[in-house]
């Protein structure tokens, strides 16, 4: 016999496990499942029919669909991608001209700019402005500023929407992260993509719902990013995103051990799952259903993650677009794996870029942020046009944070959370704008100041979901992406 094939085993073998699970059964378990009485039981097979067929008959996994049903606006896209610049990319060095701060280069900083605010130098050292270190130039029709360096950015900067007057309350890189990602700087509160995908479910039917993929840059800080930051949180770990690797295995141990077959390891799969459901029935854990859920998803992934991973048949222009090799893990690599994503349903695509953090030599840093990520950015927006994509999609490109406009006598930027900037792209953005704005030397928002429960807020407004609305009880309280706070951002909707 094989000892594989689970599902082989004698109806003894069957019945004695069975009989374990019943001894199993707990008091919570058995008073929660009969406080749902046949009126219940009933109720639910007319609303989903399959529920009173035997579980365990079929491989296909449950397919969710959302809580927001329906709509609560009609919704401008069916996707976000997220840029996520990790480390705190500096506003003027790439999408905020400041000449004010470049007349002001090797003076003190005004103390009326940072006296009793939260700064990230040590305090009590002598501040000097410090001006931008790279040239700015008008591109597109909108004549939009920003450094010369992105030139690539500058032929698609009339679809480019630039907030300059961006806000965080983080000032540090972890709690920054958090924050941006969860809206709060605690770890332990589901993600922006964890909640797209309880909210609304996701069209991908053999991949997750939310991916995330990752790239190293040169010139900065390798400061760390942590799998906390695309966490489910409070909700299921079914919606937690998955990190695919750029180079080498895209995710570790899908692969079948030598020797084992599909056939094989389908059995496997189906086996465990009717062990699981069993055990559910006794216990009533979510996390059971969630196990079941994500046995099948590794196993579709086995055959989805490498013919996704497979660029071989992109055409040679779009590679040439690109400017990628295959499987390099380079941020332009994971760009065109976002738009295969993107093909294939995924609901929120988020892309990390490390090495942002530029406390010196910031000038030379943000030269090679610029060869990395310039023609990558532009070609993604250009690609998703072409295919009539970018209508349905949310690009996002943001830092944790931003960076000072003053340094401490070196030739370098410190963290920064008064004012940054960050752009946005696609479906139901306004195209070829800027909006908001810091002071003379880029320290504080001070036109149209937004921060990031705004930007989750307006998301989920582009979704078709009032931010209000979608919540999980927790400790009695409804929780939410947006917390208690979070306004519509209207003036750059469409």
């Amino acid at each position: 016999m094989n000892p594989l094939n689970l599902s082989s085993q004698s109806p003894a073998w069957h019945r004695d496990v069975q009989q374990h699970f019943a001894q199993r059964q707990t008091r919570r378990a058995f008073l929660g499942r009969a406080a749902q009485g046949i009126g219940g039981l009933a109720l639910a097979s007319m609303l989903t029919p399959n529920l009173l067929r035997a579980t365990g008959t079929t491989t296909k996994r449950d397919r969710w669909t959302g809580v927001i049903k329906p709509h609560d606006f009609p919704p401008k896209i069916k996707r976000v991608i997220w840029m996520s610049m990790a480390g705190g990319p500096s506003h003027l060095e790439t999408f905020d001209p400041k000449p004010k701060l470049t007349e002001m280069h090797g003076k003190p900083m005004p103390e009326s700019f940072t006296k009793g605010k939260q700064i990230a130098q040590l305090q009590g050292q002598k501040l000097m402005c410090y001006g931008p270190q790279l040239k700015f130039k008008a591109f597109g029709k909108s004549r939009i500023e920003i450094c010369e360096l992105f030139e690539k950015i500058g032929t698609v900067v009339d679809d480019i929407c630039f907030v300059r007057s961006m806000t965080t309350e983080a000032i540090n890189h972890d709690p920054a992260h958090m924050f941006m990602n969860t809206g709060s700087q605690i770890a332990g509160r589901p993600s922006m993509g964890a909640w797209s995908v309880y909210g609304l479910g996701s069209e991908a039917e053999n991949l997750p719902g939310f991916v995330v993929l990752t790239s190293l840059g040169r010139g900065g800080q390798n400061q760390p990013i942590a799998a906390r930051q695309w966490a489910a949180g409070l909700l299921p770990t079914r919606f937690q995103g998955v990190h695919l690797r750029g180079k080498g295995d895209p995710v570790l141990y899908l692969g079948n051990p030598p020797g084992v077959t599909r056939n094989q390891q389908e059995d496997v799969v189906k086996a465990v799952n009717r062990l699981n459901f069993q055990h559910d029935t006794v216990v009533d854990d979510p996390e059971i259903a969630t196990r079941i859920a994500q046995y099948e998803m590794a196993f579709q992934m086995q055959a989805s993650v490498p013919e996704l991973m497979d660029v071989s048949k992109e055409p040679a222009n779009v590679m040439d677009l690109y400017g990628c090799k295959v499987g390099d893990g380079s941020f332009a690599s994971n760009c065109l794996l976002a738009r295969r994503l993107a093909e294939r349903g995924v609901r929120f695509i988020q892309l990390y870029h490390k090495d942002w953090d530029h406390h010196g030599g910031v000038k030379q840093g943000v030269e090679f942020k610029a060869q990395e990520i310039d023609r990558a950015c532009m070609a993604l927006i250009t690609d998703l046009k072409q295919r009539d994509m970018l209508k349905e999609t949310l690009i996002v490109w943001a830092g944790e944070f931003g960076r000072t406009p003053m340094s401490q006598g070196g030739d370098g930027r410190d963290h920064h959370n008064a004012g940054f900037t960050i752009w946005l792209c696609g479906g139901g953005i306004q195209p070829g704008m800027v909006y908001g704005g810091t002071d003379e030397l880029g320290y504080s928002a001070v036109e149209n100041p937004i921060d990031v429960h705004d930007l989750h807020a307006t998301m989920l407004r582009l979704f078709g979901i009032e931010h209000t609305r979608l919540s999980i009880k927790f400790q009695g309280l409804d929780v939410r992406l947006t917390g208690v706070a979070g306004n519509i951002i209207k003036p750059i909707l469409a």
